[in-house]
């Protein structure tokens, strides 16, 4: 399996090679040259699988045998999983009115990332123990990220890990999932918003002789082995909720995918063109770039990013639809490159009819205000005795809208990304009542470590001396 650039100018690469690169050298993303085709037969003797199996099929299509044997590829993701407080690992609730919720938040930050994170850092730690090499990991973080990342590689030997992280702009729980991990490799700084710490870590990506020399990748969900783990999320939701697997074609299942940078969408989609007959909804927050570019092709950013009880989603620039404007497009790395050029340009774009067509084909949207978010929560609790994080209440709110309506619909999940657990503001915003478990409780006692980085300061120089300093530090030891 091969994995070339969506914009075409980048040789291409295995899977390790995609792994370690994050963006391509020509500034594109990572994507396979070829998707398998899933018949029926496949998908219905799929069906019957766990979720952690369905990764590990997904996994063993996308990186192959030569790279990662499959013995050691399943024991690969089983230890990413262990540490899981659901058995399933991934739950799907069953509640009124239709309403399936999939909890993907059972890991140990409650939040979705914690599933392909937790595999990607093993595959990592598998090729550099194999290469006995060492790498700096950088991640900008709007929220759940940062402190999936640092759990997935904290106390690594072979891996030092910088998180930028925007304080004030997450909540206090997701700032001290991070702050509180004293682990040697572990190295957090705090400051700005999440598009504004992007811009540091794309520089210092941009050089791709410093890159290499100082061996940095990033684990934001530019990687595409983050993507290809959570195209599982779409099989698992369309297995346990469709109707009958006897007919011919499979019936579909709606699948409506909260979402900030797009990574969930991105997968949703590849798992779609893989034969999954899944339809498509996304479901953003204030921030509405992808509303806006299915339903007119606007893909423009607005004049700054609205704060929202959905913090996580609080985001300008989804970088994965790049992704899925090359997909859909045919594979065209030609047409892709021109309009990320333009939109790096300008900051706005049109869509080209054609692709704005295949686009609202693959999939509807909504965009949700606060008020919607908390009168979700809120009557999900009335209703189930069942509290959403503001980011799951984003995808019910849909679901709710279409059933307020009585339309007859096809069998729907909504995607659950957080546990209500890490947005006790959020909650009480909602008139609710937060529960918190004795482990997020103790996150309050515990000493923290974190770099303030200044406005006005150069945030691409701190970075760049932080990582030379680290490379220093490893070759002294080494």
């Amino acid at each position: 399996m091969w994995y070339v650039s969506t914009r075409g100018m980048a040789p291409r690469v295995d899977f390790e090679g995609a792994l370690f690169s994050g963006y391509a050298p020509d500034g594109g993303l990572f994507m396979p040259e070829e998707l398998p085709q899933l018949g029926i037969e496949t998908l219905r003797q799929w069906s019957s699988l766990s979720y952690p199996s369905l990764v590990k099929e997904l996994c063993t299509l996308f990186i192959g045998p030569e790279l990662i044997p499959r013995d050691v590829l399943n024991d690969l993701i089983n230890r990413a999983f262990h540490r899981f407080r659901h058995r399933e690992v991934v739950h799907l609730s069953r509640l009124r009115n239709g309403l399936n919720v999939l909890e993907l938040w059972h890991g140990v930050t409650y939040a979705f990332k914690d599933l392909a994170l937790g595999c990607t850092a093993q595959f990592l730690q598998y090729f550099l123990e194999k290469k006995e090499k060492h790498v700096t990991v950088v991640v900008g973080t709007s929220g759940d990220t940062g402190s999936a990342a640092i759990e997935s590689v904290q106390g690594a030997k072979n891996v030092d890990i910088i998180v930028l992280l925007p304080q004030g702009h997450c909540t206090k729980i997701q700032e001290l999932q991070m702050t509180t991990v004293l682990r040697e490799n572990v190295h957090v700084f705090g400051e700005g918003n999440s598009d504004e710490l992007d811009e540091p870590i794309k520089a210092v990506f941009a050089d791709v002789a410093f890159v290499k020399k100082h061996n940095l990748m990033s684990l934001n969900s530019i990687n595409w082995s983050r993507v290809l783990v959570q195209m599982a999320h779409h099989f698992f939701a369309y297995f346990q909720c469709a109707s009958s697997l006897d007919t011919h074609p499979l019936p579909p299942v709606e699948v409506v995918v909260p979402t900030g940078a797009a990574g969930n969408l991105a997968a949703g989609c590849l798992a779609q063109k893989m034969g999954l007959p899944i339809r498509l909804v996304v479901a953003v927050n204030r921030n509405d770039i992808i509303h806006r570019t299915v339903q007119r092709g606007d893909f423009s950013l607005s004049k700054a990013v609205e704060l929202t009880l959905a913090s996580a989603m609080d985001i300008q620039v989804p970088y994965n639809m790049e992704r899925i404007f090359w997909l859909l497009s045919g594979s065209d790395s030609q047409r892709t490159r021109a309009l990320m050029e333009q939109f790096e340009r300008t900051q706005s774009t049109s869509l080209p009819k054609e692709l704005h067509d295949k686009l609202s084909e693959a999939m509807t949207s909504e965009s949700v205000s606060d008020e919607a978010i908390t009168w979700t929560m809120s009557r999900c609790w009335e209703e189930n005795q069942y509290l959403l994080c503001p980011h799951s209440a984003v995808a019910v709110s849909y679901h709710y809208q279409q059933t307020d309506r009585q339309q007859p619909s096809l069998p729907r999940c909504c995607l659950a990304p957080a546990s209500a657990v890490k947005f006790p503001e959020a909650v009480l915003a909602a008139g609710l009542t937060p529960e918190t478990p004795a482990e997020i409780w103790a996150l309050e006692f515990k000493e923290t470590r974190c770099t303030p980085m200044r406005k006005g300061d150069d945030w691409t120089l701190m970075l760049r001396s932080t990582i030379e300093g680290l490379s220093w530090q490893q070759r002294a030891h080494s």
